[in-house]
């Protein structure tokens, strides 16, 4: 039986060419997305899954009341190592890191990388694997290191450098030597080697720190990531009480009446993190494959269920030979199997085909369909089953209801029956592409936003470079004030600066800032930055009062510092002029200082927070520095920068020359939303093609079933044109209502998904009407072209077709 009923089904997908292509296409390309999507969420919810303990690692996290106090991602430094040896029912173990950039030397070959310097638990607490040395003892002699098979390859050319040295150039003490004492495997994804935008690949011992000038057993120390591993059966809100009074016992007063600690599991952490944007992509791009996957359902039954009448005398045959009501049923879902089979094997295809797009889309690299897990096998078989159930079951059962004697005679009552729902069906497709389309200009706006918007700073024409050589005291500021100037100088350099800081949303001190003479318990939490007199210069950045530092006129002044509007609103100043010349402490600070100047509010961050209160200080004061900054003169800069690179190599030929345009840097802050954007256009055109699939199939089966009457309209003297136009009518009140529906659920989800930024744009009504416009002109299209060639057919031939 089951072979008579797939070689019924297989003729019949032969006998309807036409049909069967549009269903096969349509259901191929969003089951295609659909694993392409599924794949990318698995690997997503894989990240730190695969570390030791998965289920008991957690990161402690810091909730403070005046936000510029800290960052969410760090706690105070000793706090992983005081919950260890006061709670250990509680903890079994804990990591610290403390993340630098150093260049790496091995020979003439310099790097700039990113590192860790942390606790000695990594390798054992976490499971990371080891090609060559022991985990146990790879971080515990002072000048150890410990890098990845990757990064050996880089450096050295081979992975087999056990007890091999490299050079690192510290802003302490200068150039140190490290022992190779082990070659990390390929690290899992994960919020401990990936915790940061750069991820890290080479782990330096808690000996090193010196050399770095960190401190992690100060209390008042922030900005140090710790993680800690629960013993079994603990929960990560058995430690809210225990972390409470660790920071009442020993934290200083301000941070005790401002900081929340907590733990977040690392399963969790992740997915919301960034302000869940990961997890909002998530959802976003599922919910998406399954509206397209929906869509393509849903032509399927509309096209079988348009085409019901060429079955209806196959279904009288059957019943007067004695066939069953289940049987007819069956013989349908099978052909609806069949087909979803055959749309499953050219999608696996299709997978193959798209997965390196895909890959640039979502920014990572999703698993080949190989290698993903068996169990993904057997999901791809209920998702046959599934789609071959609702594609086909509705029109299995419909069908195989027809009454054998109507089914004989062939009576024409599917012309009409069911009308309405389908083009409920249809109603719920164009929805579904509307409110896709309309969210796909609406996030191109917000980006658009980011990048047009005056971001209180002119981006353009700045060059930024991070591998300077870094000694952080007064004569290694000296020499790079020196080389800076030099840099000044070469033609086509407008200006350069030194900082510790850029716009790169990486501004992450802050202290407590206070008028001398008021209460010190008031005092403002205001982010800090470093920087020298010409940075405003550089950045374009407006004054308001004052001036910037000594830069212009006057001499340099150690108390001075500059702040932002918003700093001078939140310290009681009315006007920029009125907080010029106040004197001002910080927190913990013994010295007075005075506000030489007042700069407008400028983003140092993303735009989905307000700028906040900023207080800047000198360099000079402060011998810390990160960066380079040169404003190019427009027009000349190829030329330009191969004299900053040559002028480089002669000042620091041990140093690489790392460096950036600010706007790309900027673009990283928003990958997430660039790649949803992506996403978003990629989903609008998958809708748009499986919408028109549907409407070429259904106007097809419509033309089909009047050809009779378009024939006889057009004896009767009726123009392709009124022909035409009486077919674009069953569309308008399906696109009227499918608008009204898709407006007010478009404009509540991406209203809600713009009020996660402080700065985002504004939804009007363009590009409701313009999405409205497209979609009509293109289903007019698809309609006409059909409709055309069927109306100039002699309608002599029209009228006897039936």
């Amino acid at each position: 039986m089951l072979r008579s009923y797939l070689k019924i089904a297989w003729r019949n997908l032969l006998r309807r060419k036409f049909y069967s292509i549009l269903n096969i296409t349509g259901l191929a390309v969003g089951i295609t997305f659909t694993l392409l999507i599924g794949s990318y969420v698995w690997s997503e919810f894989q990240v730190n899954r695969q570390l030791r303990n998965a289920d008991r690692q957690c990161i402690v996290q810091s909730r403070w009341k005046q936000e510029n106090m800290g960052m969410d991602i760090t706690s105070l430094a000793p706090i992983g190592p005081a919950l260890k040896a006061q709670y250990p029912t509680l903890v079994a173990n804990y990591y610290r890191f403390h993340g630098v950039g150093a260049t790496v030397s091995k020979g003439d070959k310099h790097f700039r990388e990113s590192i860790q310097i942390g606790d000695s638990t990594l390798l054992t607490m976490y499971g990371f694997d080891l090609l060559q040395g022991n985990p146990k003892t790879a971080l515990t002699s002072p000048n150890s290191i410990v890098i990845s098979a990757e990064k050996a390859s880089k450096l050295f050319g081979s992975t087999d450098v056990l007890n091999q040295s490299l050079t690192i150039e510290t802003p302490q003490s200068g150039k140190q030597e490290y022992l190779v004492t082990g070659v990390l495997k390929e690290l899992p994804p994960s919020s401990v080697s990936q915790l940061l935008p750069e991820s890290n690949e080479i782990f330096m011992s808690l000996g090193s720190l010196p050399y770095f000038g960190a401190d992690m057993n100060s209390w008042q120390n922030p900005y140090i990531v710790t993680y800690v591993e629960l013993q079994p059966g603990v929960t990560p809100q058995d430690l809210d009480k225990p972390l409470a009074q660790l920071i009442s016992t020993n934290a200083p007063n301000e941070i005790q009446k401002n900081l929340t600690a907590y733990v977040t599991p690392l399963t969790d952490y992740y997915l919301h993190s960034n302000n869940g944007l990961v997890r909002k992509m998530i959802i976003t791009l599922s919910v998406v494959a399954l509206f397209i996957l929906l869509m393509a359902v849903v032509n399927f039954v509309n096209m079988s269920m348009g085409s019901s009448s060429s079955r209806l005398r196959e279904i009288g045959v059957r019943k007067a030979l004695g066939g069953l009501r289940q049987q007819l049923t069956a013989q349908f879902l099978i052909e609806a199997l069949a087909l979803t089979t055959v749309a499953t094997v050219l999608s696996i295809g299709l997978y193959v085909l798209f997965r390196p797009l895909f890959n640039d889309l979502v920014g990572k690299t999703i698993l080949s369909f190989t290698a993903l897990p068996w169990s993904y096998g057997w999901l791809l078989s209920g998702v046959v089953l599934l789609i071959g159930g609702l594609a086909g079951g509705y029109p299995a059962l419909h069908l195989s209801a027809y009454s054998s004697v109507d089914s004989l005679k062939g009576k024409g009552k599917s012309v009409k029956e069911g009308i309405l729902f389908r083009r409920g069906l249809v109603t719920v497709q164009f929805t579904i592409a509307i409110f896709v389309f309309v969210g796909a200009i609406i996030v191109s706006k917000q980006i658009a936003y980011f990048f047009d918007t005056d971001l209180g700073f002119k981006k353009e024409a700045v060059v930024t470079v991070s591998s300077l050589p870094r000694n952080w005291s007064k004569e290694g500021v000296a020499r790079m004030e020196t080389a800076r100037d030099q840099f000044a100088r070469l033609p086509g350099v407008s200006s350069a600066s030194l900082s510790f800081e850029i716009p790169n949303g990486n501004v992450g001190n802050s202290g407590n800032l206070y008028p001398e003479g008021k209460d010190s318990t008031q005092a403002v939490s205001v982010k800090t930055m470093t920087t020298d007199q010409y940075y405003a210069q550089t950045y374009q950045i407006g004054l308001r009062a004052g001036q910037y530092f000594h830069y212009g006129r006057g001499g340099y002044d150690s108390t001075s510092i500059v702040v932002n509007e918003a700093a001078t609103k939140a310290l009681g100043y009315k006007t920029p002029d009125a907080a010029v010349g106040q004197a001002v402490r910080f927190q913990g600070f013994p010295r007075t200082l005075r506000i030489r100047g007042v700069v407008q509010d400028f983003h140092v961050g993303t735009m989905h927070q307000a700028i906040a209160p900023l207080a800047i200080g000198q360099v000079q004061v402060l011998p810390l520095y990160r960066f380079f900054s040169f404003r190019l003169a427009s027009g000349t800069t190829r030329q330009t920068m191969a004299g900053i690179e040559q002028k480089w190599r002669e000042l620091f030929p041990d140093s690489p020359f790392d460096y950036a345009f600010m706007d790309q840097t900027l673009q990283k802050l928003y990958q997430t939303e660039l790649q949803l954007e992506k996403a978003a256009y990629v989903a609008t055109g998958l809708a748009l093609l499986i919408v028109l699939l549907g409407v070429i199939g259904l106007v097809s089966l419509s033309v089909a079933r009047r050809t009779k009457e378009v024939g006889i309209r057009k004896v009767l003297g009726a123009s392709v044109p009124n022909i035409v136009v009486l077919f674009l009518k069953e569309y308008v009140w399906v696109m009227l209502i499918a608008n009204l529906l898709a407006w007010p659920f478009a404009y509540w989800i991406l209203s809600d998904w713009l009020a996660d930024y402080a700065y985002h744009t504004q939804i009007n009504w363009q590009p409701f009407v313009q999405v409205g416009v497209v979609l009509a002109g293109l289903t007019s299209a698809v309609v006409s072209v059909q409709v055309i060639k069927a109306a100039l057919v002699n309608p002599v031939k029209s009228i006897r077709s039936e």
